[in-house]
């Protein structure tokens, strides 16, 4: 087992040993309460590997995936693929709801109460920067997952998740607005960075916030907002200290593995075994994204099987992936792009370009990219986040935020479309969700 699968279950287990019921009942009789900085570090272990792992599913909406009928899953899954987020039956598996707000309540045990209780030190501070820096980002996932687009004339009104601060499990909360979610965000954000002591977290332990990918996660933010000169900010500055790239013509070691010098926060399973074994194939829009003799992710995600390609591009451990620098290089491009610096735009994409491709396939696209406008270099930058991350969760908040494009399935022999900026590019609350909850 590798070194962050053992530092995550480990510490998971040495949780769990106590008893995570117990460990979090607030007033109990013959409960154990969390008191120290060892108690809380394990609670926050937990939160993190209780992180949703909800991408996978998000690949069934896109073009990257297509469903194998015959598998076992095939059930459980075909209503995702078929957009049907409501009216679905009963064993349709449903996106994350209650384990995002588990996974918040565990935050709010250590913010409330953490804040009180642990001894005054600089492992306090650090274990609260991560507690912040994790509810924001919970809430970031969430909004982007049940929300609508960030736009600033509407986000006032549009309908965002309910926020829960307190530790309250019984709680029946209201959904606040996108611009209210956001704006929780910000302020736990700012709260970790006043916080936060470790620059970059060693590798095992990089499943864990730090400063360099609390910047990401800002750089992200910014994006999806379209906060240009933002976004440029955030990306630079992680840039200025974390600038690495994985160059495929010299290494096997996969952009999103958790110990490529890319990775920033090594947190999330992003193509999980529920989707990857045997219940998908990569979509044929995907494969003929690729120039599949020069591009070397080609061949380092994908197999050929006799009527299909299968997504080899893993799904484990090994490779968990939330914030890599190739992120930050393609948000700076698309940030210079929007800020009518094409050529700095061009210059930074092709950084990650030179690295992914042959280099008689690098030469090809230097030279295509060279006499690109700017539309047409928009466009290249979202054909080259398809390819560079794929089934990484990227694709459906691309296509959500940038290009809400007309997308058809067929499933069981029949045609089923998400159209053009369809309303069903803002998933539904859950069915369980809001019958356990009436103000849903």
């Amino acid at each position: 087992m590798r070194k962050i699968t053992t530092f995550i279950a480990l510490a998971t287990l040495s949780f769990t040993s106590i008893g995570c019921d117990r460990f979090l009942d607030i007033q109990p009789e013959g409960k154990v309460v969390p008191v120290n900085i060892e108690d809380y570090r394990k609670v926050l272990i937990s939160a993190y590997s209780k992180y949703p792992e909800h991408r996978s599913l998000l690949a069934l909406r896109t073009d990257e995936l297509s469903l194998d009928e015959g598998a076992s899953g095939f059930a459980y899954n075909r209503e995702l693929a078929m957009w049907k987020d409501t009216g679905y039956d009963s064993n349709t598996v449903e996106y994350p709801w209650v384990r995002f707000y588990s996974v918040i309540f565990y935050l709010n045990q250590i913010i409330n109460e953490g804040s009180k209780t642990m001894a005054n030190s600089s492992e306090k501070q650090q274990i609260l920067a991560e507690a912040y820096a994790l509810r924001a980002y919970s809430y970031f996932d969430l909004v982007n997952l049940y929300g609508k687009q960030y736009n600033s004339a509407t986000a006032s009104t549009d309908r965002g998740v309910p926020i829960s601060l307190e530790i309250d499990v019984e709680a029946a909360l209201k959904p606040s607005t996108v611009q209210q979610v956001y704006d929780q965000v910000f302020s736990d954000i700012t709260k970790a960075e006043g916080l936060m002591q470790e620059q970059q977290q060693s590798t095992g332990n990089n499943y864990r916030f730090s400063k360099v990918s609390l910047k990401a996660l800002q750089a992200r933010i910014a994006l999806y907002q379209g906060d240009w000169n933002k976004a440029l900010d955030y990306s630079q500055q992680v840039l200025a200290l974390k600038d690495n790239l994985s160059n495929l013509n010299t290494t096997n070691v996969a952009p999103h593995h958790y110990t490529s010098v890319e990775s920033i926060l090594a947190l999330e399973n992003a193509f999980n075994g529920s989707v990857k074994n045997n219940l998908s194939f990569a979509a044929p829009e995907l494969i003929s994204a690729y120039n599949k003799t020069t591009d070397k992710r080609f061949g380092l995600y994908f197999e050929k099987a006799p009527d299909r390609y299968n997504v080899i591009k893993k799904g484990d451990s090994d490779f968990r992936v939330t914030f890599r620098t190739a992120e930050m290089y393609f948000i700076k491009s698309e940030a210079l792009l929007k800020l009518n610096k094409l050529d700095e735009a061009k210059e930074t994409l092709l950084k990650v370009i030179k690295n992914r491709y042959i280099p008689e396939g690098y030469a090809s696209i230097q030279n295509e990219v060279s006499s690109m406008n700017t539309t047409d270099f928009m466009s290249f930058i979202l054909d080259e986040r398809f390819r560079e991350f794929a089934v990484e969760g990227h694709r459906w908040f691309d296509l959500k935020r940038a290009n809400p494009k007309k997308i058809t399935h067929i499933i069981g022999g029949k045609e089923y479309i998400l159209e053009q900026n369809d309303v069903r590019y803002t998933i539904a609350y859950p069915q369980s969700a809001r019958k356990n909850n009436p103000n849903l």
